[in-house]
């Protein structure tokens, strides 16, 4: 299922730019030519969104071809910073990065994996700056209170 891009004519894009400009901001939008090829008028955020998932992607397949070691260690050796997460946190990384992918791919929205990859490094770097999640500790531990009247 592919998503419907919404159409303008070359001439609506001359006579009310601002339109086009505005629909464009929201979602890729298709520019019909009649005197040469189609064009598709994107914002610079989906564009380096785009990049970022074909980068992705590009190191995945990478990882997927690789037949040495562990998902984790073919992972880490394309992502290193998943190394400053704890062992079980990187396995969950791993996983959750391939299906976060492959959700993406095939509903053509780069915004789950995108979210997912800089959830998970930063959660990295955050790690590896010294932060500790403590407040994790309540969550397991959660305690009763009363309703306030």
């Amino acid at each position: 299922m592919s998503i419907a891009l919404q159409h303008f004519q070359s001439s609506e894009l001359n006579r009310n730019s601002t339109s086009v400009f505005a629909a464009a901001e929201k979602a890729p939008v298709l520019v019909t030519r009649r005197d040469g090829e189609d064009l598709v008028l994107m914002s610079e955020r989906e564009s380096n969104l785009r990049a970022t998932l074909f980068d992705f992607a590009a190191q995945l397949i990478a990882v997927t071809l690789d037949d040495r070691g562990t998902l984790v260690e073919r992972m880490s050796d394309r992502f290193p910073w998943i190394l400053a997460l704890k062992a079980a946190d990187r396995e969950t990384c791993a996983k959750s990065l391939i299906e976060s992918a492959r959700a993406s791919f095939a509903t053509k929205q780069p915004f789950r994996i995108i979210t997912e990859l800089q959830s998970w490094q930063e959660t990295a770097e955050a790690v590896a700056a010294g932060l500790q999640p403590s407040y994790l500790d309540l969550i397991d531990s959660p305690e009763l209170v009363e309703r306030p009247v």
